[in-house]
């Protein structure tokens, strides 16, 4: 499984949708894609949500980021992330 950040940013739209039940069918879309959220945060600044998943691959980083648009109307720049230690590991070879 592959490590992605996704930063959300709402619309005027999306805002008044916000709700519980939006964000469980949230975390249901990237189990659907075979991912696990494993972190959501509400952030200040240029983005208003950060979320952690655990996905696949790349191109179901671009299904979910695309699903979860659809379903919330909340558009996602996603990036691949890898931690420092594997990072490192990386770096040495």
């Amino acid at each position: 499984m592959a490590t992605f950040f996704m930063f959300g940013k709402y619309t005027a739209d999306a805002i008044k949708e916000i709700s519980i039940d939006r964000t469980q069918q949230a975390v249901a879309e990237i189990r659907k894609l075979g991912g696990e959220m494993t972190a959501m945060h509400a952030l200040l600044g240029e983005y208003d949500l950060l979320f952690c998943v655990s996905l696949p691959g790349v191109e179901d980083a671009i299904k979910a980021s695309v699903a979860l648009q659809k379903l919330t109307g909340i558009s996602f720049s996603s990036c691949p992330a890898v931690t420092v230690e594997a990072f490192d590991q990386l770096m040495a070879k």
